[in-house]
């Protein structure tokens, strides 16, 4: 009896040491290539030895860390070789977000807003003409827009990299985030993709806005003209380019695509004019948060010359008075606008605007007052095209 245990057992501990030579040796094939890939065939090695001299419940219980230990090894060498695409990862990451603050994600909202509005407005008025084909020339049209936008606010960050760093630390040029030949890389492709989407696909007369959207934003930036040293000059030509130009090209390619010819209707008429006016408005007020960096380099503005407070009251009463015109409107030509909608949402923003302005003088124009204040101003902005399809 005590025999045939006794051999009982020598049969089990030789099963355990073959199955722990076999594990030894798959282990053993593994690269050491990580200090935690040689700890393991370490503590393998050791664990053999150990079972090799001592009793069946040493060597099962070696055989039980070893087993361990070869999941933890494998799991080491695994992030380890995960680390190595870690760099890879972070900096695509990196380029991503100073990419997007590169393109200025509040101006992109305001084109892409604008365009899709107009586009809705026109089939709204000819809903017998739409056709699927529309889709693709609609998405190229926007990415051409989205582009040509890309190009102006980024050539304006490659002139305007020691006043970012004072007014726009955020900025990926200013913050380091972005090379300057990088940005040149960007605003080229901006430009030359753009230009090609539109002549391919709109013909010469939108190509022509579209060139002409183009030189006033270089100009804008750009020595020897710099414009935008100039407030009035400055101001006219941000009211031009995202007022006028961009809600009279758009709708003049849309209605081009639908085969009919152009014609202003009250509606078109009345969102040209009333976001030309509130494209002077953001040109006012965007100097606001900006006025340390702009008296350091003596860019001449309305903000440095009349003051905060007065800049900000005449960018609040210009926007009450378009929204007072867009309620008249309403009121006296009630067969061109939906006034059920029309009247009380623009006295509802215009009441927003009258508190925002409240809280910007309780707050005493204080930097980040300001900012929040610009802000609102774009949020009104968004939201005019938001309605514009249905008045």
């Amino acid at each position: 009896m005590e025999l045939a245990c006794s051999s009982c057992s020598s049969l089990r501990f030789s099963s355990v040491l073959t199955h722990q030579d076999t594990a030894a040796s798959r282990y053993r094939k593994l690269p050491p290539t990580s200090p935690s890939c040689k700890t393991a065939n370490f503590v393998l090695k050791s664990s053999k030895n150990l079972s090799s001299s001592a009793g069946f419940h040493i060597g099962y219980t070696n055989f039980s860390k070893t087993r361990k230990y070869r999941h933890i090894s494998i799991r080491a060498c695994s992030q380890v070789g995960t680390a190595g695409s870690e760099p890879v990862l972070d900096k695509l990451s990196q380029f991503k977000d100073a990419f997007w603050r590169f393109l200025r994600p509040h101006t992109i909202r305001g084109t892409a807003l604008g365009s899709l509005s107009l586009v809705t407005r026109a089939l709204i008025e000819n809903p017998n003409l739409i056709r699927w084909s529309l889709a693709l020339k609609a998405f190229s049209g926007l990415i051409a827009l989205i582009c040509g936008n890309g190009y102006i606010v980024g050539i304006n960050q490659i002139y305007d990299i020691g006043i970012d760093k004072v007014n726009k630390p955020y900025l990926p040029i200013a913050a380091g985030d972005l090379s300057v030949q990088s940005a040149w890389f960007l605003v080229l492709l901006f430009a030359v993709a753009g230009l090609l989407i539109v002549g391919i696909n709109f013909g010469p007369f939108i190509t022509s806005l579209y060139c002409l959207g183009l030189f006033l934003g270089t100009i804008y930036s750009v020595p020897p003209f710099r414009m935008k040293r100039f407030a009035v000059v400055a101001f006219l030509i941000i009211a031009t380019v995202r007022g006028f130009l961009l809600n009279y090209g758009v709708y003049y390619a849309t209605t081009a695509a639908l085969g009919l010819s152009f014609q202003w209707s009250s509606p078109v008429a009345f969102i040209t004019t009333f976001v030309t006016l509130f494209a002077l408005v953001i040109a006012i007020t965007k100097d606001l948060p900006d006025v340390e960096g702009d008296r350091k380099f003596q860019i001449s503005t309305l903000a440095t010359k009349l003051g905060v407070r007065n800049i900000a009251f005449l960018g609040s009463g210009l926007l009450l008075a378009n929204y007072i015109g867009a309620v008249v409107a309403a009121i006296y030509m009630p067969q061109a606008f939906r006034s059920s909608l029309m009247i009380p949402v623009h006295t509802i923003l215009a009441l927003c605007l009258v508190f925002q302005a409240w809280l910007l003088e309780k707050a005493n124009y204080t930097k980040e007052a300001i900012s929040a204040y610009y802000q609102f101003i774009w949020n009104l902005f968004y939201a005019e095209y938001l309605i514009f399809p249905f008045i």
